[in-house]
């Protein structure tokens, strides 16, 4: 299925009941959009870093939680925070949350801009991966962009 582009806040897409977002496999959700993740749903965050902990969360990997009226899908998009993202993970992640997506019956899932941000990849390349997982699948991928800081007119 394609991919849309949206502008505005991730977690205000009322259309949308299912979320991911890249996360590390070293089990810290402390910078970016996964801050946010973390201060909503603090059980989900205890759950991956007991994951993370135990070796069972890695790159490529994907952890789904189901909170009330939303599912989550936390993607292993990185080794470790300081070592950024990789389009491998980014790839694999992506293709195992699509497979546990369709099969719970979610039609679409926003997310961010995985993996460019703190993850240090260029967006066109991240772009690219996404749009080549979503063409593999009857799930829709929304990406949700925060809009451009006006730029000061001095």
């Amino acid at each position: 299925m394609a991919v849309e582009y949206r502008t505005g806040d991730l977690f205000a897409q009322p259309d949308i009941a299912a979320l991911a977002h890249g996360c590390n496999a070293a089990g810290a959700m402390g910078k970016g959009i996964a801050v946010f993740f973390k201060q909503r749903w603090p059980a989900m965050y205890e759950a991956y870093r007991a994951r993370c902990a135990a070796g069972v969360f890695n790159p490529g990997d994907v952890f789904a939680w189901d909170a009330p009226g939303v599912t989550i899908f936390n993607l292993g998009t990185e080794k470790h925070w300081r070592t950024g993202a990789t389009v491998d993970a980014i790839e694999r992640s992506l293709a195992a949350m699509l497979v546990e997506a369709e099969r719970r019956g979610i039609t679409a899932v926003a997310m961010p801009r995985i993996g460019a941000g703190y993850g240090g990849l260029p967006w066109e390349t991240v772009r690219h991966a996404i749009e080549r997982a979503a063409a593999a699948s009857a799930v829709k991928l929304v990406v949700v962009s925060l809009p451009a800081a006006p730029k000061n007119p001095r």
